[in-house]
């Protein structure tokens, strides 16, 4: 039985460890600052799963370290319980990930960004809510994003600006789209009218005004979801691995229990023919 109680222990650790990739990925979700943070979706709900998947894990080690079948049994329970509300979360986090508005420009190292190239629930989620979008717009522009964009001195000429690789929302939110023919001025300031003002109805959107810009342009509702599908694809690379882990180790548990469990009642019944 000590055998039997420590394989236990030593399994049930192993889950332990499998659910704090998992909750990291969730407080790193949870802590994103700037214009990448403007826009969050289930960021907190990931971190406060983590969260209980660790008490959860924790009490299971507990409960096989000392020998507490009840509080093993509770912890199997509310383990699977768990992974499945975890599974959930990574079929809607590959939903969001599904599609880009992204598209390439020739002659240039950045993509320009639209909304046509995302899932339908992620243009309502962002851009269907005049009121959030409002505050994702004051989010962004207070980030400070274009601003340190403007600031950059290393653009001494137009092509070096080009053959920037720019982050969705510094190309959808601080420059105009390239397809309306500004003239390159500075990385937010661009001249001349749109030569092509009927190629894109941001043309008409874009102000050189640093407290305009292009944020109420539908590029820049792109750009934010281009950014919020960047930390998700990341996000459930990470969420799969432990996952995947985590399931295999949980049913190896369940086995080691199981098999506990069966030792103990063979202990009791030769126990009982003994006396």
């Amino acid at each position: 039985m000590a055998v039997s109680n420590n394989i236990t222990a030593c399994v049930t650790f192993l889950v332990l460890l499998c659910t704090v990739p998992i909750a990291a990925t969730g407080v790193w979700l949870a802590s994103r600052h700037g214009g990448e943070g403007c826009a969050s979706l289930a960021r907190w709900p990931v971190a406060a799963l983590g969260a209980l998947l660790l008490v959860v894990a924790l009490a299971g080690f507990l409960g096989a370290y000392r020998n507490r079948r009840g509080l093993l049994a509770c912890y199997l329970f509310a383990m699977a319980a768990l992974i499945t509300l975890l599974l959930a979360l990574l079929v809607a986090a590959f939903a969001v990930a599904h599609g880009s508005g992204a598209y390439a420009v020739p002659g240039r190292a950045y993509e320009d960004y639209r909304l046509e190239g995302y899932s339908p629930w992620l243009r309502r989620y962002v851009a269907g809510d005049p009121d959030r979008w409002e505050g994702i717009r004051a989010c962004v522009a207070g980030s400070g994003t274009c601003r340190k964009l403007a600031m950059d001195r290393s653009f001494i000429v137009p092509e070096q600006f080009y053959m920037t690789h720019l982050s969705p929302i510094e190309s959808g939110c601080c420059k105009p789209p390239t397809a309306c023919g500004f003239a390159y001025v500075s990385p937010t300031a661009w001249s001349g009218p749109a030569a092509n003002p009927a190629a894109d109805a941001d043309c008409a959107a874009w102000s050189n005004d640093p407290g305009q810009l292009c944020y109420g342009c539908g590029s820049c509702k792109a750009g934010v979801l281009g950014e919020l599908r960047e930390q998700w694809r990341r996000a459930s690379v990470a969420l799969l691995a432990a996952t995947v882990a985590l399931i295999f180790v949980y049913v190896v548990g369940c086995c080691a229990f199981r098999n506990a469990q069966t030792e103990d009642m063979f202990r009791r019944y030769k126990w009982g023919n003994n006396y």
